[in-house]
């Protein structure tokens, strides 16, 4: 019974705010605002989930690259509504890592974190199963033609997993998702699925 009116302090105290334009939400309400979740563009087909762009691309930029940890309720909610699509055929959660020095300079890795909510509904552990072996450069700064060559040795996995469904935030060409996948497999994972929050390409 305690919990309504102390999570309503919360909202009081540090109400939550939309990731695509930060403007404070009303109270009790979650995600993205009126404005902004009518933007948001679904995906048929694909890993990825949503589109990349608009409100959405805003709030994991702001995510990433400016510690709005605050967004992570929204944007991981989001990621989680896909869970139906891979209920029952996975025994892990594998957020694509990132490269020690990546992570000591960010602080945090945003996969691994969008990719909590995900694993409750799964009902399924989150494991580090891959390791990074160097950091590269953002596969969106890249030419198309060498993306995939960027990536093709950056990871490492480790024994022990059978069916896993690997996180990323965005996919771009998908070159890293492929290249995370084949170290799995290399390391004697059986079978692995792939889910994005959002894709650049189809």
């Amino acid at each position: 019974m305690w919990r309504a009116p102390f999570e309503g302090l919360l909202d009081l105290l540090a109400p939550y705010r939309c990731p695509g334009c930060d403007h404070v939400l009303d109270w009790g309400q979650r995600g993205f605002c009126g404005g902004c979740a009518p933007l948001l563009e679904p995906l048929r087909t694909g890993p990825a989930l949503y589109a990349y762009g608009g409100p959405l691309a805003v709030g994991i930029k702001a995510l990433k690259y400016g510690g709005r940890l605050d967004y992570l309720d929204a944007l991981g909610t989001l990621l989680a509504s896909g869970w139906k699509r891979h209920a029952g055929r996975v025994d892990e959660v594998v957020p694509i890592p990132l490269h020690r020095a990546r992570l000591r300079e960010r602080g945090f890795n945003q996969s691994e974190l969008l990719a909590s909510a995900l694993a409750k509904k799964l009902g399924v552990p989150i494991r580090d199963r891959l390791v990074r072996t160097h950091a590269g450069v953002a596969q969106a700064s890249l030419p198309r033609a060498i993306r995939g060559e960027s990536v093709r040795h950056a990871f490492e996995g480790t024994k022990g997993a059978k069916r896993v469904l690997l996180i990323d935030d965005v996919r771009t060409t998908g070159a890293t998702l492929r290249a995370a996948t084949g170290a799995l497999h290399k390391a004697g994972t059986h079978h692995v699925r792939i889910m994005a929050l959002a894709g650049v390409e189809p």
